[in-house]
């Protein structure tokens, strides 16, 4: 298939970037190869969802620091933006309802575009090279993740089945491997997972990376050098507001991540 007979497809990323770090940009260049090379999608658009401080992860700091650091990482990126919808919100928002408003998001988009086709109007902030500017059918949107992320659906009431099942029934999964993990497994050992298998891409990293935004933390805590691992725009930023101390890494310790906390549940906080 030709490109422009290809499916659209949006890749929609949610999590902590609490730092981002390069891997979590080489995810959505993994991701794409990936699925172009199936021949059906064209990629249009990569979008990075930081979580809502009321998520409670322990070391958690505040969005507007994730939100700009991400902004930064990015300035290079043709295709992936960040999108602080999600961190902006009152409370936290369960990562279904986030797909919800993409999706809401694109399709609205779409209908503009149409409407200004049809008006043989120009398209306001529209550019020639614009992947996303060209598409006239509504693109598929597809949670992106590393491949552990498989397993969380396991963990008792950090999420509801219902919603597991929109999210690979009505999006789709797009998951990287990474190492000690068996996202092949984790799907069998789930009938709903089985069932929808075919929604969700297993994408093999070709170059080993396990860069953790857990132990970028723990180095700029003591001082040690992050650069090549962290975008040298961000590890600016988070020198010139003392970001990652001893004492941000105590934030939220203890505490309950909100969905547990919502179920009450005696269970114990996810501190990774």
């Amino acid at each position: 298939m030709s490109m422009k007979s290809r499916i659209p497809l949006i890749l929609l990323a949610c999590g902590s970037f609490n730092p981002i770090t390069n891997m979590h940009m080489r995810l959505f260049e993994l991701a794409r190869d990936h699925l172009h090379q199936t021949g059906r999608y064209q990629v249009i658009e990569g979008i990075m969802s930081p979580v809502n401080d009321d998520y409670r992860k322990k070391g958690l700091v505040p969005a507007r620091h994730r939100v700009a650091m991400a902004k930064l990482a990015l300035e290079t990126s043709d295709w992936i933006r960040v999108d602080p919808w999600e961190s902006e919100q009152e409370t936290w928002t369960e990562t279904v309802k986030v797909l919800r408003h993409h999706y809401n998001e694109s399709l609205r988009l779409l209908q503009y575009k149409k409407e200004f086709i049809k008006n043989k109007q120009p398209l306001e902030g529209s550019t020639e090279n614009s992947l996303s500017s060209h598409y006239t059918v509504l693109p598929e949107l597809k949670l992106l993740c590393g491949a552990d992320f498989l397993q969380t659906f396991q963990t008792p009431n950090l999420w509801k089945k219902e919603h597991v099942k929109e999210i690979v029934e009505k999006f789709g999964l797009v998951c990287i491997s990474r190492a000690g993990s068996d996202p092949a497994r984790f799907i069998s050992e789930s009938e709903l997972l089985t069932k929808f298998q075919h929604n969700i891409f297993l994408v093999k990293e070709w170059i080993q990376n396990e860069i953790s935004a857990t132990q970028i933390r723990y180095a700029l805590c003591r001082g040690l050098s992050v650069k090549y691992l962290v975008p040298d725009s961000v590890i600016s930023y988070i020198a010139h507001h003392n970001i990652y101390t001893e004492e941000s890494e105590r934030k939220n310790e203890g505490d309950l991540l909100q969905p547990l906390r919502l179920h009450n549940t005696t269970v114990s906080p996810l501190n990774d």
